[in-house]
């Protein structure tokens, strides 16, 4: 058994563990299950490492997620006595590092802004049995947008095999309602051996905004999900996905 230190962060009720004991790759996903047992409220994990002007961070998975990003800059911020300031996050599943820019507010939180990776691709594709649906993918994820939700049971079946299908490191599947500005986000990383409807998605909220900026052009929009309100703007300069983060507790545990 070792000590493993970590801590728990709530980014828009995505609730992310922070390991931040070093643990070697191959060894992530068995710490992460462990972890997960111990703190039900999670939906993910995160192993940090430093670097020279920042936070490095791989996901149990390999996978890329921009609110455990988020949660990472905020916890090297709050660590350091920084109340705003950008933070270079360093993250699988991206080639390059974000930027995170954080901003203290009045009631504990920290608002934090998250340069988000340009999509690879937006375009249809087509899935097994003839449909066809839109696919943004990313470096680590791709995200399948369903403005015609799925039943719950048929989304839980169709992501493994989507996964597969389209060849994806991990698949989201985004049931987004264009009148109601609402998103319920279902996400499958095989690498984790996770299914979850999350409580917020900022890679699949930036997905969205990706999908209607190829329709709109430049886009700025705020989409609740079940664990709060995240924002996503689509500019000639970017994509920026904006979200606040509750720092919970540090733990640390033997495993």
């Amino acid at each position: 058994m070792t000590d493993v230190r970590y801590a728990l962060l709530d980014p828009t009720g995505n609730q992310t563990v922070l390991v931040e004991s070093p643990v070697p790759a191959e060894s992530q996903p068995l710490i992460a299950g462990q972890i997960m047992e111990r703190e039900p409220d999670a939906e993910q994990v995160g192993f940090l490492s430093p670097r020279p002007d920042g936070v490095s961070m791989r996901m149990a998975g390999g996978e890329f997620c921009g609110n455990a990003a988020m949660s990472a800059a905020v916890l090297y911020a709050m660590d350091r006595g920084i109340r705003e300031g950008v933070i270079p996050v360093a993250v699988s599943g991206t080639p390059e590092p974000v930027s995170v820019r954080v901003s203290g507010l009045p009631d504990g939180s920290v608002r934090g802004t998250v340069s988000m990776p340009l999509p690879l691709s937006v375009k249809e594709e087509s899935f097994p049995g003839g449909k066809r649906y839109p696919v943004v993918r990313f470096h680590g994820i791709s995200h399948v947008i369903l403005e015609s939700p799925l039943p719950r049971a048929e989304a839980e079946a169709a992501a493994p095999v989507w996964c597969g299908y389209l060849g994806a490191e991990s698949v989201g599947l985004m049931m987004y309602d264009r009148a109601a500005k609402t998103l319920a986000p279902l996400v499958y990383v095989p690498a984790a051996d996770t299914l979850f409807w999350e409580n917020s998605c900022a890679s699949g909220t930036t997905a969205v905004g990706a999908f209607l900026a190829e329709k709109e052009g430049a886009v700025s929009l705020s989409v609740r999900q079940p664990g709060g309100t995240l924002h996503i703007e689509r500019t000639a300069g970017g994509l920026y996905l904006t979200g606040t983060v509750r720092f919970r507790y540090r733990r640390t545990v033997s495993l």
